[in-house]
């Protein structure tokens, strides 16, 4: 059996689901893409090849190893994108949340079933009704949740809008003893540089009290605020729009002094260096071609 336990985003990783790009199938066209940047390398002839997504993703599993962390691929299932492992599910203290995603992308659950049969039952909470929510914007730390979501105006108007205020509700019911802090997120479905398709695309803690964070990711500015404040603005790495956009906050703790970065993300490792942190730098750039990167590709299972 599998005895999940996640309390937040960076403590010693034991064990963790990381996506799979075998077997995607073709590139998708405009119309199934789920959101702007995938649609921007769809125009460009620039869409990832599924060789170069097996490498890094292959790249990323051994540094995970080296670090003692037991790792479990999906199983592959045939022509289905299932590299971003985060929306499939999430871990918070000792409950799997199994969620209701996009109708498109249910099928890849079925990667990870056998694991979940490794879960026992009674720690299962699978998301029913009106409820949306997505891993991504799901962000356990100590007493708070972190939850990014959409009004319903942007619920319905935006393709990536992911999770609803539904959503945030259900985290209240089933966390009661939790502070859950919920940030409406900018939203675009055509302009990726103006799309935070999920709150890890723009927000990141690291280590025991840092965070990195992209302020124009967040609708309301008093949100941005409540950070800052909730983690010392000494402790505030902020990045720019365009690092936003390379997905320079989507990281991804294997403790907390040790993280996986993309290796081309000179400014942001070079700063984390400097706090002290160990930065194992992977090759990961046709990865966040498709909005997503090292945080979007794994489900943390276990951490101590």
């Amino acid at each position: 059996m599998i005895k999940v336990n996640v309390f937040d985003e960076t403590s010693e990783l034991k064990s963790v689901v990381l996506g799979v790009a075998n077997n995607m199938g073709p590139t998708p066209s405009i119309e199934q893409a789920y959101d702007p940047k995938s649609k921007e390398h769809i125009q460009n002839g620039t869409f990832p090849k599924e060789a170069d997504l097996i490498h890094e993703m292959d790249q990323f599993a051994t540094v995970l190893e080296k670090h003692g962390v037991k790792v479990y691929r999906p199983e592959v299932l045939e022509n289905t994108n299932q590299i971003f492992a985060r929306d499939i599910g999430f871990v918070i203290e000792g409950k799997f949340i199994s969620p209701l995603i996009l109708k498109a992308r249910e099928k890849e659950k079925q990667g990870i079933q056998y694991i979940l049969d490794q879960v026992a039952l009674k720690n299962v909470v699978v998301v029913e009704g009106e409820v949306r929510i997505e891993g991504g914007d799901v962000m356990p730390w100590n007493d708070h949740i972190f939850v990014g979501y959409s009004e319903e105006e942007d619920f319905s108007k935006y393709k990536v809008s992911r999770t609803n205020r539904a959503g945030v509700e259900f985290l209240k019911a089933h966390f009661p003893h939790k502070i859950v802090k919920s940030f409406e997120l900018v939203k675009s479905d055509e302009v990726a540089r103006d799309n935070a398709l999920h709150l890890d695309c723009c927000f990141q803690p690291v280590g025991k009290n840092q965070a990195i964070i992209y302020q124009g990711g967040f609708k309301n500015s008093k949100d941005y605020d409540y950070l800052v404040n909730y983690f010392g603005r000494e402790n505030i790495i902020d990045i720019t729009q365009e690092e936003m956009y390379e997905m320079n906050s989507n990281l991804f703790s294997i403790s907390p002094n040790v993280i996986v970065s993309e290796r081309g993300f000179t400014r942001i490792n070079g700063i984390l260096r400097s706090k002290g942190f160990i930065v194992e730098e992977v090759k990961y750039s046709e990865t966040s071609k498709m909005e997503g990167l090292l945080r979007c590709s794994t489900l943390p299972l276990i951490r101590k």
